[in-house]
C-alpha cells in the first residue's frame, strides 16, 4: 500500500496534466448526470396518477366546520382579494361557523323541549281579550326570571291560550340558550309510575330536576293521588331555588290545596309560589273565535 501511494505521488509530480484531464472528464460526467431528468425525476415526483385535490369545503366538513364549508361554497373568497385581507376572509368564515353552530344548537334545544305548539313571542296577539297584564308578560318574555331561578304561573279558563303562551315563553328560553322541557302533568305522572324502580325512571327524574325551565301543563286537571304527590313533590323540591318551573292550568291558585291534598299541599305550594310571577287570564275561548 505504501509503495502504491509512493508510485502515485511520483506519477503526479512527473505529469500532473494527466490527472487534471481525467478529473475534468469525471466532473463533466457528474454535471451531465445531475441535470438528467431521467435519473432524478422518479425520485422527486411524489404525485400518483389519478390523484385529485380534495375540495376545501370537504376538508372543513371533516374537521366538523360545517358553517365554514357552506361559506366557502357560497362565496368567492378570491373575489376582491386586493381589497380584502386574510383576516377579513377568516373573520367571515368564523362568523358563518358560529351562526351555523347556534342554529344547530337551537334546533337541538327545541327538539328536547318537546313544546306542544310552534309558538313564538313575536306572534303573540296582544289585542286578544285575555285580561292579563301585558307588562308582566313582557317581563316574562325577557327571561330574567329564569336566570334568577324564579317560577311563573299561568292560570285561566279553558281555551284562552295558556298553553300557547307557555310554549312561546319556552321557545324564547331556547333562543336564549336555556334547556327547556314541556310536560302534560297527567301523562307525566302516568309515565313516572310505569317507570318507577327502573333505570329509565332515574334518568327521567334527573332531566326533570335539572332542566333550566320545566313547563308543567294541565295542572289541577285532576286531583293528585298519594303516589303522584310523592312524585311531584320530589321533582319540585329538587328544583327549589335551583331551576325555574312554569305551572299552566285552569285551576286557580286558591284551589291548589284541594287538588294537591292538604297533607303535603302547603309545603308543595310554598316551593312554587314564594318567588312566582302569576299571570291570570280571562275571557271567552279563543278557539271558538278562531273557528268563527
Amino acid at each position: 500500500m505504501k509503495q502504491h501511494s509512493a508510485n502515485l505521488r511520483h506519477a503526479f509530480s512527473s505529469n500532473p496534466s494527466r490527472f487534471l484531464a481525467l478529473g475534468a472528464g469525471y466532473a463533466s460526467d457528474i454535471s451531465e448526470s445531475s441535470t438528467s431528468p431521467r435519473l432524478f425525476e422518479p425520485v422527486l415526483t411524489v404525485r400518483r396518477l389519478g390523484d385529485t385535490p380534495v375540495p376545501l369545503a370537504d376538508k372543513l366538513r371533516k374537521l366538523g366546520l360545517g358553517g365554514m364549508a357552506k361559506a366557502v361554497e357560497q362565496f368567492d373568497l378570491d373575489a376582491g382579494s386586493t381589497e380584502t385581507s386574510f383576516e377579513q376572509k377568516l373573520s367571515l368564515l368564523i362568523e358563518h361557523e358560529l351562526g351555523d353552530r347556534n342554529k344547530r344548537q337551537m334546533a337541538t334545544r327545541l327538539r328536547h323541549a318537546n313544546l306542544r305548539y310552534n309558538a313564538s313571542i313575536a306572534e303573540v296577539d296582544y289585542s286578544a281579550v285575555r285580561g292579563f297584564d301585558d307588562a308582566l308578560f313582557h317581563l316574562l318574555a325577557v327571561g330574567k326570571w329564569i336566570d334568577e331561578k324564579e317560577n311563573a304561573i299561568i292560570e285561566g279558563p279553558t281555551g284562552v291560550g295558556k298553553t300557547w303562551l307557555a310554549c312561546a315563553l319556552g321557545e324564547k328560553a331556547c333562543r336564549d340558550g336555556k334547556s327547556v322541557r314541556y310536560e302534560r302533568l297527567p301523562h307525566l305522572m302516568a309515565d313516572l309510575v310505569s317507570l318507577h324502580g327502573s333505570r329509565r325512571y332515574s334518568q327521567r327524574m334527573h332531566k326533570l330536576q335539572t332542566v333550566d325551565l320545566l313547563i308543567l301543563d294541565d295542572w289541577g286537571l285532576e286531583r293528585f293521588n298519594a303516589d303522584q304527590r310523592v312524585e311531584i313533590f320530589e321533582i319540585l323540591d329538587r328544583r327549589y331555588s335551583k331551576q325555574s318551573t312554569l305551572i299552566v292550568g285552569s285551576c286557580a291558585l286558591e284551589n291548589w290545596p284541594r287538588v294537591i291534598g292538604r297533607s303535603t299541599g302547603t309545603v308543595l305550594i310554598d316551593r312554587i309560589i314564594h318567588n312566582a310571577h302569576r299571570l291570570r287570564l280571562k275571557g271567552a275561548s279563543l278557539r271558538h273565535r278562531a273557528q268563527g
